[in-house]
């Protein structure tokens, strides 16, 4: 990751055994020093694409194919808004399998919780929308219409971008349209939504860098050496 190269140096008071002077510094790179996408430009969706992350995927292949280099793997998580690459990232197929494997043990094909199915009448109008949190003994009266009591129920396949519709006949009677969720098929999806992202355009990418490079650098003072280098307060060190 060549992020760190893009970050100022700070000379800090050296805390080594060997110094022989208390005016002896260190110089480090100053990891405070940060910079994000501003809040305007986010809402700009011309300065961005959409792009779902392929199984196995990762940040440096990702940077590699959108700006030709695999060292600006910091781009992506930045302009992405990802803060924590560990939590928001996606997992691989077969990691996320361990991974709820360890999580839930014997309990992995168990439920997790119930989710209504979408409920339309047989004109086609939204009944019960699908995909909310229900208890197991949630129920609805049947949908009735007085020219026709036809009404159909839709169920998603789960990641297979398909779906299926049940017709069924009824008069005010009681109907349980929910489905199951597992807890293997919960981490799935919490998985499945951490793929879709935006990225920054290529065409900007010079510009990014160019004011990214500018805010990084430090304005002159009294501590500062040049844009680049500044030194820390002193600090009173006690050492053996």
């Amino acid at each position: 990751m060549s992020y760190f190269r893009e970050l100022p140096d700070v000379l800090y008071q050296s805390n080594l055994l060997g110094k022989t002077s208390s005016r002896e510094y260190i110089a480090v790179k100053n990891l405070f020093r940060k910079v994000k996408i501003q809040d305007w430009i986010e809402n700009i969706t011309s300065f961005f694409d959409d792009y779902t992350i392929l199984d196995g995927q990762r940040p440096d292949n990702l940077a590699e194919i959108m700006y030709g280099s695999s060292d600006l793997d910091w781009v992506v998580i930045l302009t992405s808004g990802i803060t924590n690459i560990k939590d928001q990232w996606p997992l691989t197929n077969n990691n996320l399998y361990l991974y709820a494997q360890a999580k839930y043990g014997n309990d992995l094909n168990a439920i997790h919780h119930y989710e209504t199915l979408e409920v339309r009448d047989n004109k086609g109008r939204l009944i019960l929308p699908g995909g909310q949190k229900v208890d197991s003994n949630f129920k609805i009266k049947t949908p009735f219409d007085a020219s026709n009591d036809k009404f159909y129920i839709s169920n998603s396949d789960l990641g297979g971008g398909g779906s299926s519709s049940t017709k069924y006949q009824g008069i005010n009677q009681k109907i349980s349209p929910i489905t199951g969720i597992s807890n293997y098929e919960y981490e799935t999806l919490k998985n499945e939504l951490k793929r879709d992202i935006t990225l920054m355009k290529p065409k900007y990418l010079q510009l990014f860098l160019q004011n990214m490079r500018t805010l990084m650098n430090y304005q002159e003072n009294s501590k500062s050496v040049n844009n680049r280098l500044i030194f820390t307060d002193r600090t009173r060190l006690i050492g053996p």
